[in-house]
């Protein structure tokens, strides 16, 4: 019906409908790749649906966990190089959930903006799909919000929300003792934390994102959003061959705050800085802040972005098991009886 009259439209109010549904278009195929046991509907509906069942569960406990990209994004968006942040928003999710013993199942993402660029986003949500597919969950729905006046032009914020299950009574922590070994499972860089000071450092350097990178051959800026490592798969692997009392995601908080929340009150344990060198990317940004070992290790990974709690007798079988799954191990300590987490030795 018309009036004749020749009014506003939404495309002129900053908002593009259009555009969003030819991006949905265009992320189809790989939301299709990731579709994976359980998935009973796919993208388009105002809900997505999963068969638990389908999914080879009986008695299944769900686990569910949201996160970000952080600061990480300034990088991505100030240089262009996007792809890789949809596999960190991933990346952030899986990995907390696998330290409850879950096996992530299925992920929905969150992007916001001013104006919908549709290969921009296209690229972001393809590495989403890529780090489902590395993960084994399923890309099964999301939403894009194009909220102009909101953000700058250019500018894009991301959220992940992720879930999991396990059957019951297989839930982790469990049964961390004294004596049980720690394991660490080396990182792919920075990860996505502590991008805050990152940029801080990099700015203090004098050195532009195009920079040639102290560290490797790469550009600065390249080398900075090498993305969070996954340790879904591998981390199941070792889960399923027993002897895994608790595993501890290393990210905000470093070392330091995250080991001691998979210890029961009134256990501890004790670090071996000297078990490993700490790779050059951390060793450039703690020298260029004239850095301390104390604020490094509770700011960054420093080196591992996974720690696993195992019994003795299971830690050379279960190392065999992450090095065949293509994983870097180091034995880094042991849980203590006593309620702290306390270094020997030095990193810098």
């Amino acid at each position: 019906m018309s009036d004749g009259k020749t009014g506003i439209t939404y495309r002129q109010a900053g908002v593009d409908i259009d555009a969003g549904n030819a991006l949905v278009e265009r992320i189809k195929p790989a939301a299709k790749r990731t579709v994976r046991p359980g998935v009973m509907s796919g993208l388009g509906g105002f809900g997505a649906l999963f068969d638990l069942k389908g999914a080879g569960y009986s008695d299944p406990v769900l686990v569910a966990a949201t996160d970000g990209v952080g600061t990480k994004l300034r990088i991505a968006i100030d240089t262009g190089h996007v792809d890789g942040v949809g596999i960190d928003l991933v990346a952030m999710c899986v990995n907390d959930l696998v330290c409850q013993g879950a096996e992530p199942l299925f992920f929905l993402d969150y992007f916001a903006t001013g104006a919908l660029d549709t290969d921009t986003a296209a690229r972001v949500i393809e590495g989403i799909a890529e780090g489902c597919t590395r993960s084994g969950c399923a890309l099964i729905g999301g939403e894009t919000a194009e909220m102009p006046g909101m953000y700058p032009a250019g500018d894009f914020d991301l959220a992940g929300f992720a879930v999991g299950a396990m059957e019951r009574g297989t839930e982790l922590p469990c049964g961390v003792a004294e004596g049980d070994v720690l394991l660490g499972l080396a990182s792919d860089g920075v990860h996505s934390n502590g991008y805050s000071l990152v940029r801080k450092l990099v700015e203090m350097s004098g050195l532009g994102w195009d920079a040639k990178c102290p560290w490797s051959a790469e550009t600065l800026g390249a080398a900075l959003l090498t993305p969070t490592r996954l340790y879904v798969t591998q981390v199941l692997a070792a889960v399923q061959a027993g002897g895994v009392h608790a595993l501890a995601h290393i990210t905000g908080g470093g070392l330091t705050e995250n080991l001691p929340r998979v210890l029961p009150d009134g256990l501890g344990a004790e670090i071996d800085l000297s078990a490993w060198t700490l790779p050059p990317v951390f060793q450039w940004l703690a020298k260029t802040g004239g850095m301390t070992e104390t604020e490094l290790l509770k700011t960054f990974n420093c080196g591992f972005g996974m720690i696993l709690v195992v019994t003795q007798e299971q830690a050379s079988a279960l190392t065999s098991v992450l090095q065949e799954a293509g994983e870097t191990v180091v034995e880094i300590g042991s849980v203590t009886g006593t309620p702290h987490v306390t270094y020997t030795g030095a990193l810098l």
